[in-house]
């Protein structure tokens, strides 16, 4: 069809289509502001003189799960104590992978549990950990002990982000023993530095976490029984933070993890519930 002959009606017909293909609201909204783009662009170059109306579609967030304290702890033990155990095919074949990928990371790699501490006092994204190189990160030894990550920009934010000081405890063991296998050069990653087509990263570990989780018996999440993955450790980072971190307030936790406020409260804070913070409740001020 030409574009003027595309209007409301037609773009409710396409986007039931789609519904009816058992697509999800949230894949259905991301067609139809695909479509809407380029109706835009038409409108602006002067190719069509009016805009469709668009029928509007209702997304509902589902938030990923994060892990409790108990949680968490369970995961760093079980991550030390199975270090290059094989994990089943039954993790591995989720991701499509090569066969040389499955031979070489198909176990419990020996950085995952610094991998899964880093990330919870990091709040950095699963893909910022793909491209993190030691050049990027600097620690700070001042009133407070903390790892400055320049990272490269990621959804529009270029802000370094700062870490707890645990991460400094992590950064360093990591580093001495990647310079005794040969690595820990500026240009070397912090993760998996062998690893060159680190495409194939966030695979590796995810056939990994996924198998972690099943050991510990914690693969659905108690609050909302949303699937946890790697992304769910920097979901635990940010609720950590709310949970433990004193009186900090959204609009700093939102800029340090490179987000928005109004993100954190759809997302990260959405599995709070307000008994969690009793203590904040019922405190008296002095």
């Amino acid at each position: 069809m030409s574009m003027d002959q595309i209007g409301y009606k037609e773009l409710s017909a396409f986007m039931e289509m789609m519904s009816n293909r058992d697509l999800t609201a949230t894949t259905v909204h991301q067609h139809m502001v695909a479509i809407r783009k380029v109706f835009a662009h038409a409108h602006g170059n002067n190719i069509i003189q009016n805009l469709p109306k668009f029928p509007v579609i209702k997304v509902s967030d589902k938030p990923r799960g994060s892990f409790t304290l108990a949680e968490y702890r369970d995961l760093v033990r079980l991550a030390r104590q199975r270090i290059g155990e094989p994990v089943p095919q039954v993790f591995s074949k989720k991701y499509r992978s090569s066969r040389e990928i499955l031979d070489r990371h198909g176990h419990i790699n020996a950085d995952l549990h610094w991998l899964i501490r880093f990330m919870v006092n990091g709040f950095m994204r699963p893909g910022d950990i793909k491209f993190l190189k030691h050049k990027h990160v600097s620690i700070v030894r001042g009133k407070h002990i903390y790892l400055r990550l320049n990272l490269p920009e990621t959804k529009k934010h270029d802000k370094p982000i700062v870490t707890l000081q645990p991460a400094v405890f992590v950064y360093e063991r990591l580093l001495a023993k990647q310079k005794a296998d040969g690595y820990g050069k500026p240009d070397d990653y912090v993760f998996l530095p062998e690893l060159q087509d680190r495409k194939w990263l966030l695979v590796a570990y995810g056939w990994q976490f996924m198998y972690l989780q099943s050991l510990a018996g914690i693969e659905a999440n108690a609050a909302n029984g949303q699937t946890r993955t790697i992304y769910s450790l920097r979901h635990t980072a940010m609720t950590f933070r709310l949970l433990y971190g004193g009186k900090i307030d959204l609009l700093t936790l939102a800029r340090n993890a490179r987000t928005s406020v109004e993100m954190i409260e759809r997302f990260y804070a959405s599995n709070l519930t307000a008994e969690m913070n009793i203590d904040l409740l019922q405190g008296k001020r002095t």
